[in-house]
C-alpha cells in the first residue's frame, strides 16, 4: 500500500498531429506547467507521439522504444526530475523481408519513465477495436498488433500503477485482475471518439474506479487531429469512491492537477471490503500473464521447492502462482519442473486460481520443451501423494519431452521417474549446466511471447 502522504500528479490533455516535433513541444509545455505545481508524476495520453493521417504514414512514423522519440522523453524526465507516463506510443515491429527490414505492424505501447530517465515498464494494448457494419468499417488490428499479456502493477513513488490504454477500459476483467495483483491506480490514457466519449467516457472511468476501489487516471487527446479524426478530451482523475477529482476544460492544451489521498483509498477498501467477499469457489478470474525469469531481475522474490531454495539461475519462468525450473536429475533430456509458489502438498489443496495458473503454466512449458528438444509428444505427470510416488510434498508437475524408442516400453518412464531421485549413485547435474538450459528456455519463451 502506498504512503499515507497525498501524491500530487498532473494529467495532460493535448492535440497530437502527424508533426512529431510539434507534439513534443506540447509535451514540454505541459511538463513545465505541471512542474510549476510541484507534481511527482505527469500522465500523457494515447498517441502522444503522433496521430497519422493514414495507415502508411502511421507505420512510417513509428519507432522502436530505443528510437529518438522515446529518447527525448527519457531526457525530459531526467532534466525535470519527474516520473512520466506516455500512454500509447507507436512502437514499430520490424520484420525481415526479401527487400530488407520492413514495418508491417506496430504496438500501441504505454511506457513509464522514472525521474532519472530510465524506461521502467511497457505495456502493449490488449484490446483492438474492430467493427464491420453496413454503415461503418474500422479495423484497428490492420495496423496495430494486440499485446500478449497484462503486466503486473508497477511500483512507483505514488503507488502501484496498473497500465491500460483507452479501449481496454471497456473490459472490466482486466482492471479487476490488476486490482487483485495489487494495483492502487488504474490508468486509461486515451484518444476517445467524440460520440462515444459523450455517452460513455465518464461512466466507464467512474465504474472502473468504484468496482476496483482504485484511483483512475485518464489523460486524453482532444480536438481535430486531421480532417478525419477528432477526439473527445475531458482528461480526468477519479478517486476510489467514484468522485471526480479533476477534469480538463475544452482547450487543446490543458493540465489537471490532483492529489491522490491514499488514506481515502484505505478507508474505502476497509469500509466496503468487496474483494474479500468475492466467491472464488463459484467464479474466478485469472490471467495467462507470466514472464521469462532472468536471474537477479526479481531479487525481492525467492522461490523454494519442498523447503529448499531454488537457485535463481535455474528458474526460467514465473507466473502469478507458479514457477518453472530445470531439474537436478533428468529422466529424459528436457525434463523440467513446474511448482506452485505457495507450499501445498496436493492438488486439492490449491485454490481455483492456483489450479488454473498451474496448468496454464504447464502447457506453456510443455510447448517450449518440445520445441527445444525437437519433440511432438510429452509425458506430463503429477505424482499427487506418497502412494503415487511423491517424495517432495509440494505440488509440482514433471514435463518430459518424448521420442520414439527413448524407452523399450513406453510406460517404463513411470518406473524410471519413481527411481530417479531415490538412487544416490545417480549424479546431480552441475548448476552451470542447469543454468545454461534455463537460458535456452527463457529465450524461447520470450521469442514466443509467452
Amino acid at each position: 500500500m502506498a504512503t499515507q502522504t497525498p501524491a500530487r500528479i498532473a494529467v495532460a490533455q493535448m492535440r497530437s498531429t502527424n508533426d512529431k516535433q510539434h507534439n513534443f513541444a506540447q509535451i514540454q509545455t505541459i511538463t513545465e506547467r505541471a512542474k510549476a505545481n510541484d507534481v511527482q508524476f505527469i500522465f500523457f495520453p494515447e498517441c502522444c507521439d503522433y496521430v497519422g493521417t493514414h495507415r502508411d504514414e502511421t507505420l512510417k512514423l513509428s519507432e522502436p522504444l530505443t528510437g529518438p522519440t522515446v529518447q527525448q522523453y527519457r531526457a525530459l524526465a531526467r532534466e525535470q526530475n519527474v516520473w512520466l507516463s506516455f500512454g500509447g506510443v507507436h512502437e514499430s515491429i520490424i520484420e525481415e523481408t526479401e527487400s530488407g527490414q520492413e514495418v508491417k505492424n506496430i504496438y500501441n505501447t504505454h511506457i513509464l519513465i522514472n525521474n532519472v530517465g530510465e524506461l521502467v515498464a511497457s505495456y502493449r494494448k490488449l484490446h483492438m477495436f474492430n467493427v464491420i457494419t453496413p454503415e461503418f468499417k474500422f479495423r484497428e488490428s490492420e495496423t496495430v498488433r494486440s499485446g500478449p499479456a497484462l503486466i503486473p502493477p508497477v511500483d512507483t513513488p505514488i503507488g502501484r500503477i496498473g497500465l491500460q490504454i483507452c479501449y481496454d477500459m471497456r473490459f472490466a476483467e482486466a482492471s479487476t485482475l490488476l486490482r487483485k495483483q495489487g494495483a492502487e491506480i488504474l490508468t486509461y490514457p486515451s484518444a476517445f471518439a467524440v460520440s462515444t466519449g459523450r455517452a460513455h467516457w465518464e461512466v466507464l472511468l467512474r465504474a472502473r474506479a468504484i468496482e476496483n476501489q482504485c484511483f483512475v487516471i485518464a489523460a486524453a487527446q482532444i480536438g481535430f487531429h486531421n480532417k478525419k479524426r477528432e477526439s473527445y478530451g475531458h482528461a480526468m482523475v477519479v478517486n476510489p469512491w467514484g468522485t471526480i477529482l479533476g477534469e480538463a476544460n475544452d482547450q487543446d492544451l490543458d493540465v489537471v492537477i490532483a492529489e491522490l489521498d491514499f488514506g481515502k483509498l484505505q478507508s474505502v477498501r476497509a469500509n466496503m471490503p468487496c474483494f474479500e467477499h468475492r466467491r472464488a469457489d463459484v467464479y474466478n478470474l485469472s490471467t495467462r500473464a507470466g514472464v521469462p525469469y532472468a536471474s537477479g531481475a526479481t531479487a525481492k522474490e525467492k522461490f523454494s521447492f519442498g523447503g529448499i531454495e531454488i537457485s535463481p539461475e535455474t528458474i526460467f519462468y514465473v507466473s502469478e502462482h507458479c514457477f518453472a525450473f530445470t531439474n537436478i536429475r533428468c529422466v529424459v533430456p528436457g525434463h523440467v519442473l513446474v511448482s506452485t509458489k505457495r507450499v501445498a502438498a496436493r492438488l486439492p489443496d490449491l485454490s481455483p486460481a492456483e489450479i488454473n495458473d498451474f496448468f496454464q503454466t504447464v502447457c506453456k512449458v510443455e510447448k517450449v520443451a518440445e520445441r527445444l528438444y525437437d519433440a511432438t509428444s510429452s509425458t506430463v505427470t503429477v505424482q499427487d501423494g506418497p502412494d503415487a510416488g511423491q517424495t517432495v510434498f509440494h505440488v509440482h508437475c514433471h514435463v518430459m519431452p518424448r521420442h520414439v524408442g527413448d524407452f523399450p516400453e513406453n510406460d517404463q518412464i513411470y518406473g524410471e521417474l519413481n527411481r530417479h531421485d531415490k538412487e544416490p549413485e545417480r549424479p546431480r547435474r552441475p548448476v552451470a549446466e542447469m543454468a545454461a538450459e534455463a537460458v535456452r528456455f527463457r529465450q524461447e519463451m520470450s521469442r514466443l511471447g509467452l
